[in-house]
């Protein structure tokens, strides 16, 4: 599945294609009387960013390898690439590939860290053995 086809649930850190979220979501407007809740943990889905930002940072302080990919790729996409690379970094350490290959183009670009080849090229082959 692509990154592009799944939904990272914010309360649990679940990861279900869009599908599934849709269908739930179909479900619970099918009956007026079911709030929004994850598909997981039957918690209330946040209805802000900010309490999912803050439901996200309860599972990246539990040491929940998806959450901190999910906080890396939204710092990264925000511009702030000292904290993709915190969390790159911590996610990397628990063995994902895809934060590898983030810190390796932290590295190449010099973003958030000083350019460095040989971390980059580290990385690189991280992410590739995976």
């Amino acid at each position: 599945i692509k990154e592009e086809q799944i939904t990272m649930m914010e309360c649990c850190s679940k990861v279900i294609c869009n599908g599934c979220s849709i269908t739930n979501l179909i479900r619970e407007l099918d009956d007026e009387r079911l709030e929004p809740k994850c598909a997981f943990c039957r918690c209330r889905v946040p209805s802000q960013k900010s309490d999912a930002k803050k439901n996200t940072m309860k599972r990246v302080e539990a040491n929940d390898m998806m959450a901190m990919c999910f906080m890396a790729n939204l710092s990264y996409e925000e511009g702030n690439y000292v904290d993709s690379f915190k969390y790159s970094s911590k996610a990397a350490e628990m063995g994902d590939a895809d934060s590898n290959y983030r810190l390796s183009i932290l590295y190449w670009r010099g973003r958030g860290v000083e350019k460095d080849e040989k971390k980059e090229m580290h990385h690189l082959e991280e992410a590739a053995i995976g």
